[in-house]
């Protein structure tokens, strides 16, 4: 049964995860994924689950569809899911299309005790009840039960073929609305540009992009709602306050290429003690001397350097961080802990909300944690990111003082 008998109100569990690795090396990973993902679903007990899935089916999603097709087979119909009666499937498998293709993948399932839930029609403007399990994909831009857009080349003008974008859908629980939006932004595309200003202008991209999302999902064309925005932001920590503080007592050496004159690697070196290398920094080579910096008291040293959520203080909301940066991981199935030097480690998986979204999520009756929020797979090797959740319980009646929301959840 669904929830602990104890704690009142709907459980909500809320899932990022970046899971193109797992395409990449299905035979190792998937298995332990899925037991690792079953293992927080059963231990939070959700009335509601959602999973928002960044570059679903991996690099080359033609040649991963068998794959893909089992992974979505095995979460709707597997032993571990069967409490849930009800669910929808979102996957953008428009592979072919590069206007559109964002390689997100949205997942959400209902319990068999969930009653009063029901999902918005974007086309329709109205909400509709939700029964059985549906898989929707291919071209979902003419799906009313969703909105979903890629975001313009010329955003990130200098990758040739990129699959930012997001997918918002919106449901009604309990008298609340909601939307849950699975994101995905632009990565650094170089450590070596990314070290030259504060803040990098990957951060300026990213910025750009999230602005443009939340002034989508908060336009005039509907009722406003409390929304979650979860998924892969590629949030960076500030690369060069963080080879500043890591590097101190260093002394940098510059390495250029013979034709081009352009610097290629920055290598830092102790000042005295044999002038030992500690950080050797390339495009995509991030080579520091001591992990365990990146992994002690779940990096919490590095979490001021996370700034890039700052300019949107006022628009969204995130608890609390107590787990370790999310990417990026060994893809070596034998190594669960072990990052790779090809990035500086970052919390790039988040789940954000908006201010009213947290009123929502942090009412409670008694003293009881009912706020989780955590990664998953701590010790094993979940592909290069850590999926991350959030767990909380959605209080009797939370969606009631905002009358003008909770009067549209009327199902017709």
């Amino acid at each position: 049964m669904a929830g602990k008998a104890a704690a009142p109100g709907t459980a909500v569990l809320l899932v990022t995860a970046n899971v193109g690795s797992l395409f990449d090396d299905p035979e190792n990973l998937q298995k332990n994924w899925l037991r690792e993902f079953y293992q927080v679903v059963h231990t939070h007990r959700p009335h509601f689950l959602a999973l928002h899935c960044q570059e679903f089916g991996g690099k080359n999603y033609e040649a991963s569809m068998s794959h893909v097709d089992k992974f979505v087979r095995e979460l709707l119909s597997g032993d571990a899911m069967k409490e849930y009666n009800r669910a929808r499937v979102y996957l953008d498998e428009n592979y072919e299309s590069q206007e559109h293709f964002t390689a997100l993948g949205s997942f959400y399932f209902l319990h068999e005790s969930l009653k009063n839930i029901s999902q918005f029609d974007f086309k329709a403007k109205k909400y509709k009840k939700v029964t059985g399990k549906e898989i929707y994909s291919d071209t979902l831009e003419s799906t009313p039960m969703l909105e979903k857009e890629k975001f313009p080349q010329d955003y990130f003008p200098e990758c040739k073929w990129s699959r930012k974008g997001f997918i918002r859908t919106r449901w009604c629980l309990a008298d609340c609305a909601f939307d849950l939006v699975n994101i995905h932004l632009f990565h650094d595309a170089s450590n070596l540009v990314a070290w030259e200003t504060s803040p990098s202008v990957y951060s300026g991209i990213r910025h750009k992009a999230l602005g443009y999302v939340l002034d989508r999902i908060i336009d005039q064309r509907f009722e406003k709602a409390s929304y979650f925005v979860f998924g892969d932001f590629n949030f960076r920590l500030d690369s060069k306050s963080v080879v500043e503080t890591l590097c101190t007592k260093a002394t940098m050496q510059t390495v250029r290429a013979a034709d081009t004159n352009e610097v290629v690697k920055l290598i830092f070196r102790e000042s005295d003690n044999d002038r030992k290398v500690m950080l050797q920094l390339e495009k995509k080579l991030f080579d520091y001397f001591n992990q365990e910096v990146f992994r002690d008291d779940n990096g919490t040293a590095l979490l001021e350097f996370d700034k890039e959520l700052s300019v949107f203080k006022d628009r969204l909301y995130e608890l609390d961080i107590s787990f370790p940066p999310s990417y990026p991981y060994s893809e070596d199935s034998s190594q669960g802990r072990q990052y790779m030097n090809t990035r500086c480690p970052a919390w790039c998986d988040r789940v954000l909300m908006s201010p009213s979204a947290k009123e929502l999520i942090l009412r409670s009756e008694s003293e009881e944690k009912v706020v989780t929020y955590d990664h998953i797979g701590p010790s094993v090797c979940m592909g290069d990111h850590k999926p991350v959740f959030l767990a909380f319980r959605m209080a009797p009646g939370a969606g009631k003082p905002h009358a003008r929301v909770h009067k549209c959840c009327v199902v017709q």
